[in-house]
């Protein structure tokens, strides 16, 4: 082993043995260049295990914090990332048995009437993740055993099915198939065994398999920033902004599926989601659309216009997931979400 070196692994987490020294003896600026690479993918791990942006924030706090302090017990039999990477899961599985989630909220956009919802969505803690903060974050290198896309791995669909899972299965599942860690590294990291490891990644996947859409059923979205998506946001602010229910509808699939988290309400189906965007968009009101990206995915930041016209009050963030050249779920979050994509509470007139 070098002498001025400390291990490193597949995943690329040389530790500077100076750097090191350094951190140990209270050196707040070492310990920030070693954590420093890997605060944005920690994040990203955090919230697929937590659904909530502000809840993995929390959660890597509290993992920088636990580093910081343990940082003696780190004895470099395995990389700082994997280290950290360690700590971030363990912490975010403290949280889900500690944490009481986001209570559902009722009904609470005034003026609106909407239809009856076709059921109603268990995740309501789910929160958008910032596209601007995704680089550098899903771009890691990856172990022998990841099976996903990291894009894919970060989509509202994958975020929303992991959180159905009970807690350690979505841990074996990210570290196993997203980061693809051996079997054996994860047992190290859950202070579990291969068998146990094996077992909850078996039981993850079938589930995550009932959840997805059968095989054919959904066509791949057009690629980033290519002139078919750029067609379909272009036909979808006109619209929306105009008010069109028939030229949107005609945007969305059979089986679209809108969804408001933290209001559970859901509905599944082109005929009842004709009704709700009628209801949301006719009666006088009318909007204007800000595009950004969430979750890898089409977004817009929504604001209402007023009939004197004046200042437009941003009312929610529009997440969109496509399926070829359609819309297949739309999934509408509050406007506390609209500061973290730098998009403003209201635009002037």
């Amino acid at each position: 082993m070098d002498k001025e070196r400390g291990p490193t692994c597949w995943d690329g987490g040389v530790v500077t043995t100076d750097l090191m020294a350094r951190a140990r003896a209270g050196d707040g600026d070492a310990f920030g260049t070693l954590t420093e690479p890997y605060r944005r993918e920690l994040q990203v791990h955090c919230y697929r295990m937590l659904g909530s942006f502000q809840d993995a924030e929390d959660a890597l706090q509290d993992t920088l914090l636990a580093a910081w302090q343990g940082l003696r017990g780190f004895e470099g039999r395995a990389s700082i990332r994997t280290w950290l990477y360690r700590i971030a899961t363990n912490r975010c599985l403290n949280a889900l048995r500690s944490t009481k989630r986001r209570p559902a909220k009722e009904w609470e956009i005034a003026g609106v009437e909407p239809p009856e919802p076709t059921r109603l969505g268990e995740v309501m803690w789910l929160e958008p993740y910032p596209d601007a903060l995704l680089e550098g974050a899903i771009d890691g290198p990856l172990g022998p055993e990841a099976r996903y896309e990291q894009t894919e791995a970060i989509s509202l669909a994958f975020v929303t099915a992991l959180q159905l899972l009970p807690a350690r299965q979505p841990a074996v599942l990210i570290l196993r198939d997203v980061l693809g860690y051996h079997a054996k590294e994860v047992a190290g990291m859950l202070d579990s065994t291969v068998e146990s490891v094996t077992s909850a990644l078996k039981r993850a996947r079938a589930t995550l398999q009932r959840a997805a859409p059968p095989t054919g059923e959904r066509q791949p979205p057009p690629a980033l920033d290519s002139p078919a998506e750029q067609a379909l946001v272009a036909r979808f602010v006109r619209a929306y902004e105009s008010g069109d229910v028939d030229a949107l509808v005609a945007l969305l699939t059979d089986d679209v599926c809108v969804s408001m988290p933290p209001m559970p309400f859901e509905y599944q189906g082109r005929d009842v989601v004709t009704r709700f965007f009628a209801s949301l968009i006719r009666g006088g009101r009318m909007y204007d659309l800000v595009p950004t990206r969430a979750n890898g995915q089409l977004a817009f930041g929504t604001y209402l216009r007023t009939p004197a016209g004046g200042v437009r009050h941003g009312v929610g963030l529009l997440v969109l997931t496509l399926s070829g050249d359609r819309i297949c779920a739309v999934t509408r979050f509050e406007n506390s979400v609209l500061p973290g994509f730098g998009l403003p509470r209201t635009l002037p007139d």
